[in-house]
């Protein structure tokens, strides 16, 4: 009989069977969880206290779901502060929550990773029962895929919706043939803005897995540090984070570094599987006219390019990717709130929010820079 058992660290569960049943993609790994974890970055300290849900039958691995309590909401994406003040003016405790997510990063796809269908949606069931035995005050699920987000319908969780903004590679044979595709006032902005980096001095050195260094990921780090540090923010992931992730895969790291004159100004970090390049985090020492974007997109999508991947997903947020290549999809995230009177005011604001995201992402669509695309 298949039974569910809360693991306080990944590493209980052996990287083989988990990956088995993860597949390809980098951020939901066991490397990459397990690194999150032996740096520090995840652990009760920072909030994060690893439970993650395994679903067994013996000794055979069903299906599994990174799980973890939270004691704040910090390095999520998708936003519940609001639902924590309303918990809290009435005195009750929304921390701590379960969050069913990857660390710091809103990259959509899996969530419940199986041997099939009938493991997958019958773990989200008991992860979603035992949430409620526990008295927590909710359950939430971040960026699953489609199917997925119905699974987790069934099992009485809302669905919430949000955008990212994405690039896909419709055959493209060089970048200059991406810019054909553009309408002529979009492509004459990326040309200008390349320009300026390139008249600047400025050059990319492209490295994946063992090419980078010990020297290379100190120079991103501090760059990544001060990107934080000028948003008066402090950054999640450490040094040591990125250092052991690209000892365990590192083919799945790519970082771009922008030279000037043989010296490093700026880096861009990217994960990448067979098929897609993920957007993750960039900084520079100084400031050049249109670098970031030349860092973290038009590098990203010739790279993507030249290496035949077939999407480039620019990270969260930011309209201004549209204009660059990159179009609106929609992403998802399911709640599951304890307390019946809240659980019914999300509801009905999630079922207005729905209606006001797809009005969204209509005008979104209007505006594609995309000359057969209006």
């Amino acid at each position: 009989m298949p039974h569910l058992r809360l693991h306080p660290a990944i590493d209980e569960i052996p990287a083989p069977d988990w990956d088995a049943l993860a597949g390809g993609q980098p951020t939901l790994s066991h490397a990459y969880l397990s690194a999150l974890e032996a740096s520090g970055c995840v652990s009760p300290r920072t909030g994060w206290t690893p439970r993650h849900a395994a679903l067994w039958e013996g000794d055979t691995l069903l299906a599994v779901m990174p799980l973890y309590l939270k004691t704040h909401s910090y390095g999520e994406y998708v936003f519940d502060w609001a639902w924590a003040e309303a918990y809290q003016r009435h005195g009750l405790d929304y921390y701590p929550k379960w969050l069913a997510a990857v660390p710091f990063t809103p990259v959509p796809g899996q969530r419940v990773a199986g041997r099939d269908e009938a493991s997958r949606r019958l773990l989200i069931q008991a992860v979603r029962e035992e949430v409620e035995r526990s008295g927590a005050s909710s359950l939430h699920i971040l960026f699953p895929d489609a199917d997925e987000a119905g699974w987790m319908q069934a099992a009485g969780m809302e669905i919430r919706h949000g955008v990212q903004f994405h690039w896909h590679n419709s055959g493209y044979r060089d970048f200059d043939d991406f810019l054909a595709h553009l309408a002529q006032p979009k492509r004459k902005k990326i040309r200008q803005e390349r320009r300026k980096v390139a008249e600047a001095g400025v050059v990319f050195r492209i490295l994946r897995g063992a090419d980078i260094g010990p020297e290379e990921w100190a120079f991103f780090h501090a760059c990544y540090s001060l990107t934080y540090a000028e948003h008066r923010s402090t950054p999640y992931l450490s040094r040591a984070f990125f250092e052991d992730f690209g000892r365990r895969s590192p083919d799945a790291c790519v970082l771009m570094i922008a030279e000037r004159a043989g010296s490093p100004i700026a880096a861009s970090f990217f994960l990448r599987d067979e098929a897609t390049l993920y957007g993750r985090y960039w900084g520079a020492i100084e400031f050049i006219p249109c670098l970031h974007f030349e860092a973290c997109y038009y590098q990203a999508i010739d790279y993507a390019i030249r290496a035949g991947l077939q999407h480039f997903e620019g990270g969260a947020q930011g309209e201004h990717k549209l204009s660059r290549g990159l179009e609106p999809v929609r992403t998802t995230s399911a709640h599951w709130i304890a307390d019946p009177r809240f659980r019914d005011a999300v509801a009905r604001f999630l079922a207005q929010e729905r209606g006001g995201m797809e009005t969204y992402l209509d005008e979104l669509s209007e505006r594609l820079p995309f000359r057969d695309k209006g």
